[in-house]
């Protein structure tokens, strides 16, 4: 009898968020193109400028994946209190043999992924739904143009590799 209250309570909760997301799932998107799908009315497309060497230009067999160990943990502030979390685990791509490169630098690399990622959440960019194509590619362009200043061309792509975000 003991478990019995706590089951029910799990699966009225389960089913609450299930049944929320269902209604609050986002109506698909219109296509207008490449550039102009992730665009607000009355917005523009912008063209980021893109690295030398993309990741996406380069075959699998040539590129090497670092994983940074330890997690990036971002408070998100609103009105002046944490509202919420955001945890994210990173990758990054490098030609054959650059992983020690990469971790050679790990401080310096991490202190400028972890401000690029408190600007994002200091623009709103974890609020709301942070896992937009829009929020993401912007998110992942400014981790990339981060990581390519410490460590020039020798990163190919920044991978997020786990988001998550828990509201206080």
């Amino acid at each position: 009898m003991k478990l019995l209250i706590p089951l029910i309570l799990l699966l009225v909760g389960t089913g609450a968020g299930v049944g929320a997301a269902i209604v609050l799932k986002p109506a698909p998107q219109e296509e207008h193109g490449e550039d102009m799908a992730n665009c607000l009315p009355g917005e523009t497309a912008v063209h980021a400028e893109t690295p030398k060497t993309e990741a996406k230009d380069v075959p699998v067999e040539e590129v090497a994946y670092a994983k940074l160990e330890d997690q990036f943990v971002i408070p998100v502030i609103a009105d002046d209190k944490i509202a919420a979390m955001v945890v994210l685990s990173i990758g990054i791509a490098v030609p054959p043999g650059g992983e020690d490169a990469v971790f050679a630098v790990e401080p310096r690399l991490r202190d400028g992924l972890l401000q690029v990622m408190f600007n994002h959440a200091n623009i709103g960019g974890f609020s709301g739904n942070f896992t937009s194509t829009s929020n993401m590619r912007t998110l992942r362009q400014d981790l990339l143009n981060s990581a390519q200043s410490v460590l020039e061309s020798k990163v190919l792509d920044v991978l997020v590799l786990d988001i998550v975000r828990q509201d206080v």
